[in-house]
């Protein structure tokens, strides 16, 4: 960050020992060190809100899009731009009187036809002369 040399940096120790003093120089170090922490914290909260700014001004974008891509319909030259080129031929165009609308009405549905009713079976001769013999009198006499 700071392009100091160690020769640089010993001169301006002997300065500061001879300008201060030997007996305050600790202090002045503490409170040049305090500072240089303040000033590190407000750059590194400066920064911060710089980069969420960024992300809510990007996720403010990235919601108009969205937006925007849900009201309205694709084109064919988005459709082209993903690379899809073989669509069907406008396969809702004759839906458009039957769409309704939403929160409308169910559309009445046709009323379902009564089931034919079946016939009693046809029994076979046999079965019928067993059942004409079973409420004949005769048999039931005996």
């Amino acid at each position: 960050m700071f392009d100091i040399a160690w020769s640089e940096l010993f001169v301006i120790m002997v300065v500061a020992l001879v300008v201060v003093g030997p007996k305050d120089l600790p202090k002045l170090m503490r409170t040049a060190g305090q500072w240089a922490s303040r000033a590190r914290a407000m750059a590194d909260q400066f920064r911060r809100s710089f980069d969420e700014m960024a992300r809510h001004a990007e996720l403010d974008e990235l919601r108009n899009q969205v937006n925007q891509l849900k009201n309205s319909p694709m084109t064919d030259l988005d459709y082209e731009s993903f690379g899809i080129t073989d669509l069907p031929a406008k396969p809702l165009d004759d839906l458009s009187g039957k769409v309704e609308d939403v929160g409308a009405a169910p559309p009445k549905l046709d009323e379902p036809k009564a089931a034919p009713v079946p016939e009693a079976p046809v029994s076979s001769p046999v079965v019928q002369e067993e059942a004409k013999l079973e409420s004949s009198p005769i048999r039931n006499a005996g």
